[in-house]
This record gives C-alpha cells, structure tokens and sequence, in this order.
C-alpha cells in the first residue's frame, strides 16, 4: 500500500472512533513540543507536527489510535499489522 493512502486509512479509523487528528506546524512556538495524542474536554486529539516526513505521521497516528478499541471495526490487514506493531509496548511486570 502506498504511503499516502496507509496514512489516509488510518485517518479515516480515527475519524470513524471519534478522534481528531490536526496537523501544525510546531517550529513557530518557540517550546519543544511532541506530537501525540491528549484528551480536551473528554474528546480525544492526536497532533501531529506537519514538517515531519510521512512515514514519521503515520507512525504517531497508529500509536494513538493502537490504545483505542477498534477490533470491532473493519481494518485493512495492513493498517491493523501496523497498529498492532506502533502499539505501546507494556511496562515489564515486577518479579
């Protein structure tokens, strides 16, 4: 699949599972900051600084919606492969 339209199928899920995806340009603020994703007022965003390379978009985006429940939807294989691989890892367990 090409690499604009893996980045598009996962806009579309985020939209489909009620998240707001918003590209700026983070350069200007003067303060470092990450993209991501964050809850504002119970709705959940995920920003994406927009100067960073596709692949770098994709990636934060699939991150963010890995946490999400969406294996009651319809997925393409190489969308949900790529959420479940960009999914954050769990904290190791204490023994």
């Amino acid at each position: 699949m090409k690499p604009e339209r893996l980045y598009q199928e996962l806009k579309d899920l985020a939209d489909q599972l009620g998240v707001a995806v918003f590209e700026h340009s983070f350069r200007s603020s003067g303060v470092p900051v990450k993209s991501g994703s964050c809850r504002i007022r119970g709705k959940i965003h995920c920003i994406i600084d927009k100067n960073v390379p596709l692949r770098t978009k994709t990636r934060i985006l699939a991150q963010c919606l890995s946490d999400l429940p969406h294996q009651q939807l319809y997925v393409v294989p190489v969308v949900r492969d790529l959420i479940v691989k960009c999914g954050r890892k769990p904290a190791p367990t204490p023994e």
